[in-house]
């Protein structure tokens, strides 16, 4: 039987260490003496302590040290145990990897976008445009959903379009999942089809600006014109619209960070 003092020296643990581990039931010693209050703590003792102090170098909580003494009886169950815990930190590693590389590329494109934003020469500029004739199909959903459209307009008419395609925004703000928007693209002549307006889209002053990169970083463009319309003090029209000059082509999806889409505003005269 070893003494606290003893014990202390050949574990490595410090008295107040010792005490703190009985008191959480984590290393209870084989002897306490009723009168004295004394601890004593044989070899069984030691092999516990060695183990506690690996798996807290391996930073294993005191609770889940406590756990795995409680439950596992013997050395060869303990490797076990740590053997499905090594599967789950790889698990884990893994994971936190791929979240760096996506990291590391939200990081980049992030940094690409807003130098491409200083160093652009696009400006915010004002036109008037004139009326035209569009098919669209309107639709409530997803800012992606406008893809269906498009599809199906270039599949009943493709031939008959005469211009880019469009968008039509019909919401003055953000919607998540039941935007209004209307994909359109110019035509030639009137006609008929079923499933989609053909009408005349009417002209007016806008305010504009070509936005080059891919789609999801046009908020900051919308920035730059929405702050233009601030400062000339302009009520807006809806819907908005966005123009695809360069986008993706029907079957290559092309390099989106030259995509061309111009964003035009209607304001009232």
């Amino acid at each position: 039987m070893f003494s606290i003092g003893e014990f202390s020296r050949i574990t490595g643990l410090s008295i107040k260490t010792l005490r703190f581990y009985h008191e959480k039931e984590l290393l209870v010693p084989s002897c306490v003496d009723s009168s004295s209050g004394y601890r004593y703590y044989d070899h069984q003792n030691v092999e516990k302590a060695r183990i506690i102090t690996r798996l807290r170098e391996l930073e294993f909580s005191l609770k889940e040290i406590k756990e795995i003494l409680d439950n596992y009886d013997d050395q060869a169950d303990i490797l076990e145990y740590l053997e499905r815990q090594k599967q789950v930190i790889e698990a884990k590693v893994l994971h936190h990897r791929n979240i760096m590389v996506s990291l590391d590329n939200l990081i980049a494109s992030e940094k690409e976008a807003m130098r491409a934003m200083t160093e652009s020469s696009f400006e915010v500029g004002e036109k008037v445009l004139e009326p035209m004739l569009i098919a669209g199909i309107r639709m409530k959903g997803k800012y992606s959903d406008c893809g269906k459209g498009f599809a199906q307009l270039f599949k009943k008419l493709g031939r008959h379009t005469c211009g880019k395609p469009l968008n039509l925004y019909y919401d003055g703000e953000y919607k998540e999942k039941d935007a209004d928007l209307e994909p359109c693209v110019p035509l030639r002549k009137k006609m008929e089809v079923e499933g989609i307006s053909v009408r005349e889209l009417a002209g007016g002053k806008c305010v504009c600006l070509l936005h080059q990169g891919p789609y999801d970083e046009l908020g900051r463009s919308y920035a730059k014109i929405l702050y233009y319309i601030r400062e000339k003090r302009y009520e807006t029209n809806l819907p908005s619209r966005e123009v695809y000059l360069k986008g993706p082509g029907m079957i290559l999806k092309g390099n989106p960070k030259k995509y061309l889409t111009e964003i035009q505003i209607l304001v009232k005269e």
